[in-house]
Formats: C-alpha cells, sequence, structure tokens
C-alpha cells in the first residue's frame, strides 16, 4: 500500500467523532475518512484515500469555491443545508464547515452533519413515549378482553352440549362452532399481545442464523416470494433475545410478503455501522438490518401511522405486527424505521454491538 493509500495514525482521533469528518491535502484529495463519513456517503476508507474529493460529492459550487478560498485566502466557510448527490435518487442536505489546517499530511478539514439529526432525534424520543403508551394501551385491552373471552368460549361448549338432543343441532352447532373459533382467535390475539411484554431473555447470537430462520418461515408460508441475502458476514454476534428479534424481523418480512400479494422479492441486507447513537446513548459498532420488497410500498397517508397499534395497510390486518416489532426493537435499545416509494420499501433496524464493550456518551 502507497502512503497515499495508508492511513494517517495522527487523525484517528476523529474516529470518535458522531459528525462526519473527510480531511483533504492540498490538491483536495481524500486524506482521511472518519467511521460516520463512511457511514454518511456509503464510501470506504480503504477504497478512497488519495482520490479526488470531487469523485465522491461531485461539484456543488457553493464547496468548490470554499476549498478554493481556503486553500488560497486561509478563509472558513460554513454553509446550511448544502446538497449532495450521493447517488442517482438520493440527494443529501447538510450542514458543511470547511476549516483550514495545517498538518503534514492535510491542509483542509470538512464536517458534515445531516440536518434532520435533531429533528431525527426528536422523533424517535416521541415515538418510545408512543411505544410506551402503545404497550400500557394494549396490555389493559388484553387484559379486559381476555378474561370475558374465556366465559364467551366456555357458554358456547355448554350451548353446544345442551343443543346435541334438538332436532336441529347440526344446523345450530355451526353457530357455536363460529362463537368458538372466533373466542379463539381472540384468545391468540390476547396471547401474542401479552406475550411480547414478557422479561428478555438475551444471549449471544448469529444475527444470520437468526435470519435463515425467518428465511425458511416465509419460503414455507410465501411460495411465490424470492428472499434474497445480501449478508456482511463480518458481523460479529449481537447480544438480544433470540425469539424476540425472530418475531420482530419475521414480522416485518411476513408484512412486506402480504403486502405483494405473496409473489415478488425481498431482500435480507446486514452491514456494520460505526459511532452510531441509539437510543441515546453512543455506540462503537452496530447492526444495520434492512428489509427491502418491490411491492406496492406504504400509501402516504399511512407512512406516519404505520408502527400505531390497531392500524393497518390491509382490510384483514390486525394492525399489530409491526407495533410489536417496534416494541421488540426499541425494548433492545435499537430503533426502526421506514421509507417507502411505489417499487421499494425498506424497513432499517439497528442494534447495538455491544459484546461487553462500553458505550460511548
Amino acid at each position: 500500500m502507497s502512503t497515499e493509500q495508508r492511513p494517517i495514525e495522527e487523525f484517528a482521533g476523529l474516529d470518535l467523532l458522531s459528525s462526519a469528518v473527510i480531511l483533504l491535502d492540498g490538491e483536495q484529495r481524500i486524506r482521511h475518512l472518519n467511521p460516520a463519513a463512511e457511514n454518511l456517503f456509503s464510501a470506504s476508507q480503504r477504497v478512497w484515500l488519495g482520490r479526488p474529493l470531487s469523485q465522491l460529492l461531485g461539484t456543488p459550487p457553493v464547496l468548490v469555491e470554499a476549498l478554493d478560498n481556503a486553500l488560497r485566502n486561509n478563509w472558513s466557510y460554513t454553509g446550511h443545508s448544502v446538497p449532495f448527490q450521493r447517488s442517482e435518487s438520493v440527494v443529501l442536505h447538510l450542514d458543511c464547515t470547511v476549516t483550514p489546517i495545517e498538518t503534514p499530511h492535510a491542509r483542509l478539514l470538512l464536517e458534515f452533519r445531516p440536518i434532520d439529526h435533531q429533528l431525527k432525534a426528536a422523533r424517535e424520543e416521541r415515538e418510545a413515549v408512543q411505544q410506551q403508551a402503545n404497550r400500557e394501551l394494549i396490555r389493559n385491552l388484553a387484559h379486559e378482553i381476555k378474561n370475558p373471552l374465556g366465559g364467551i368460549r366456555g357458554s358456547a361448549q355448554l350451548l353446544e352440549h345442551e343443543l346435541s338432543a334438538h332436532d336441529n343441532a347440526p344446523q345450530l352447532k355451526e353457530y357455536t362452532q363460529v362463537i368458538i373459533k372466533e373466542a379463539d382467535r381472540l384468545q391468540e390475539l390476547m396471547r401474542r399481545l401479552l406475550s411480547s411484554h414478557r422479561a428478555m431473555q438475551p444471549s449471544q447470537t448469529n444475527v444470520h442464523e437468526l435470519l435463515e430462520r425467518v428465511r425458511r418461515l416465509i419460503h414455507a408460508e410465501f411460495a411465490g416470494v424470492r428472499v434474497q441475502r445480501d449478508f456482511d458476514l463480518s458481523l460479529p454476534e449481537i447480544t438480544c433475545d433470540r425469539e424476540q428479534v425472530i418475531q420482530a424481523v419475521l414480522n416485518i418480512v411476513r408484512n412486506a410478503a402480504q403486502a405483494m400479494k405473496g409473489e415478488g422479492e425481498i431482500v435480507l441486507r446486514t452491514r456494520v455501522i460505526r459511532q452510531v447513537t441509539l437510543a441515546k446513548k453512543r455506540y462503537r459498532l452496530a447492526l444495520e438490518l434492512q428489509v427491502i420488497d418491490n411491492g406496492p410500498g406504504i400509501a402516504e397517508e399511512m407512512r406516519d401511522k404505520i408502527f400505531y397499534p390497531l392500524v393497518s395497510g390491509r382490510e384483514d390486518g390486525s394492525g399489530l405486527g409491526l407495533t410489536l416489532a417496534q416494541g421488540i426493537i426499541q425494548q433492545h435499545h435499537g430503533s426502526i424505521e421506514v421509507e417507502s416509494k411505489p417499487g421499494r420499501t425498506c424497513f432499517t433496524i439497528r442494534l447495538p454491538i455491544t459484546n461487553g464493550q462500553k458505550n460511548e456518551s
């Protein structure tokens, strides 16, 4: 590896920053990308060291002028909501600071902050409060409904027994069977609601083994859905309640398969992300798990309510699968969010990878 392609040890302290930092030399070639910048721009330092910044970020006029002024006149620059084209379909609006520096290997320090970071943090806090309220509501409803259901089912069974001597018993028993079956269905729903509140049983888990189980279950239930793997095999094990996380991911994948009416493609994608904040705590490493489908997408009026209980885009949906998934992920100090448009819906789950490491505040 040549000198210009080798990471510089004196810049290692920048790797602890939550904001994205890029260092440039006098010819505007990249000398360092910290992990936050790698995540933000989907770029590997190993690949981009020594390459021109323009190849990574393009040539926004305000940035070109700011870099030239910083090198020629030693001027600093701060811009707000500067657009950067990350891909054909993704434009990032970032606050950007350019600072001249003098080190043996770098002349410019560029710092980038997504303008939605504070909005995202506030949204996550609201969602956490909403999820807690949802859990209390669901728990109370489940308890209130569970006991009367037992009485309804028992009464229907007694009635069915009494009807056995009646001349129209077979026809009348159809009605009692409807009552019994519906009571059983509701009792199963109550069981699912209450089981989501059980104490967690964490253990070291290989996330890809977990996803393989989900893939097999979906394949058995929806033969027309192709489930593709896009795994980062370097991922370490995570500490989680295996069965709960399986249930959360299964709810999301099953929801996607149902939205596609059992025909389409789902991609399970895993990556390691670095220096990420989850539930107000900073982690060196986190798992990013994405469930991507090519279905019709989520209706715009549903997107802000998709995780609310009893809200469903399908007539036969219970509106609980995504609510329970969000609750499980939040219990694991993670986050879940969704982006959707016709032809592509992506649920992104992020979970901390601790393995005994201390969190960074």
